[in-house]
C-alpha cells in the first residue's frame, strides 16, 4: 500500500492510494500515521478497508510527511560505492552513522528553506526505510520482520557547516526543511527487489544525481540489524540509507543551491518529490 498524510502543515490526515491512484481519507480508521500507529496490526487493519469507498481526496490538496513525530531520524554516510568515489573517500569499513533532528521534517513539495548564513546547501536524494517493531540486537535474516515499509528522503545537508572548521553532521543536516519525507509511505511488499531500484534528482530540469540502489556498500537488512547493536530502534524511526553520486559539493566546481532553484527527485516505485527553494 502506498500511505500518506494529506493537509494543511500541523493538520494532517492519514490517507491511502487506491487502485486508481485517487487519495483516499483514513481519518475514520486511524488517527495518524505515527509511532502508535504505525505497525503490522494497523496495517492488517488498513488492508481490510475497500478504499474505494471511503472518502476521495482532492488531488490539489498538500502532501505532508508520510511519518508524523518520529523519535529518531537517522542517517546512513558514504553509504554507495559510486558516491565515495566521487567525493574521494575510502571505502567505510563500517556504517557511518549521524542524526538528524525530528524538527527537519517536512512535506515532500514544500519550500526548503535556505538557513540565514548559509552558503552551502546541497541535496541528496536517498531511501530511507522505517521501522514496524521494535528492533534490538536483530540477526540480519529477521530484519525484514522490523521493515514496515520505505519512503523517499532528501537528506538536505550545508556542507560548510557539516565539514568545515567545527563541522559536524548533525549540524549540517538538521535545519528546518532540511528533510523533506515522501510523498508515500510505501509498505515492503509493493517493493519486489530493493536492492535494485534507480534514483535520479535534477535542479532546475538538469540532471544531478543518478545511481541505484544496487551501489549500496551496506543493504538495509544489514543497516537495521547493524544498528539494533547500539540502540533499540521502534515502530516509526526512520532510517535514510546514502546517496547516489551527483551532489553539489561533488561537482567542480561545486554547486550549491539558491533561492528560486526547483529540486525534482524520484525513487522507482516509491514516487516523486518536488521542492522550490526559498
Amino acid at each position: 500500500m502506498k500511505l500518506l498524510r494529506y493537509g494543511e502543515k500541523g493538520k494532517e490526515k492519514p490517507g491511502a492510494l487506491d487502485k486508481k491512484n485517487k487519495i483516499r481519507d483514513l481519518s475514520s480508521i486511524i488517527k495518524d500515521f505515527d509511532p502508535e500507529n504505525i505497525n503490522f496490526d494497523v496495517l492488517k487493519k488498513i488492508k481490510e478497508v475497500d478504499l474505494e469507498k471511503m472518502p476521495e481526496i482532492s488531488r490539489s490538496t498538500r502532501i505532508g510527511s508520510c511519518i508524523n513525530r518520529p523519535g529518531k531520524f537517522i542517517g546512513i554516510g558514504l553509504n554507495f560505492s559510486d558516491h565515495a568515489t566521487e567525493i574521494g573517500a575510502q571505502i567505510p569499513k563500517e556504517p557511518i552513522v549521524f542524526m538528524k533532528a525530528t524538527s527537519c521534517i517536512s512535506g515532500p513539495n514544500d519550500n526548503i528553506v535556505i538557513p540565514e548564513n548559509s552558503k552551502k546547501c546541497d541535496w541528496e536524494v536517498e531511501i530511507a526505510f522505517v521501522i514496524g517493531k521494535k528492533a534490538k540486537n536483530i540477526v540480519e535474516a529477521d530484519s525484514e520482520d522490523h521493515i514496515f515499509g520505505y519512503c523517499i528522503v532528501n537528506d538536505i545537508s550545508e556542507r560548510e557547516w557539516q565539514l568545515e572548521g567545527t563541522g559536524q553532521w548533525v549540524k549540517g543536516k538538521s535545519a528546518d526543511t532540511f528533510g523533506p519525507i515522501g510523498p508515500y509511505l510505501v509498505t515492503k511488499d509493493e517493493i519486489r527487489d530493493v536492492k535494485n531500484l534507480n534514483m535520479k534528482l535534477d535542479v532546475n530540469g538538469k540532471n544531478m544525481q543518478k545511481g541505484n540502489t544496487n551501489k549500496m556498500i551496506f543493504n538495509i537488512n544489514f543497516l537495521l540489524s547493524y544498528l539494533s547493536k547500539f540502540m533499540s530502534l521502534y515502530p516509526g524511526d526512520i532510517i535514510t540509507t546514502g546517496t547516489p553520486p551527483g551532489i553539489g559539493n561533488g561537482k567542480n566546481p561545486p554547486i550549491f543551491l539558491k533561492k528560486g532553484d526547483e529540486v525534482r527527485l524520484s525513487i522507482d516505485f516509491l514516487g516523486e518529490q518536488k521542492q522550490k527553494i526559498s
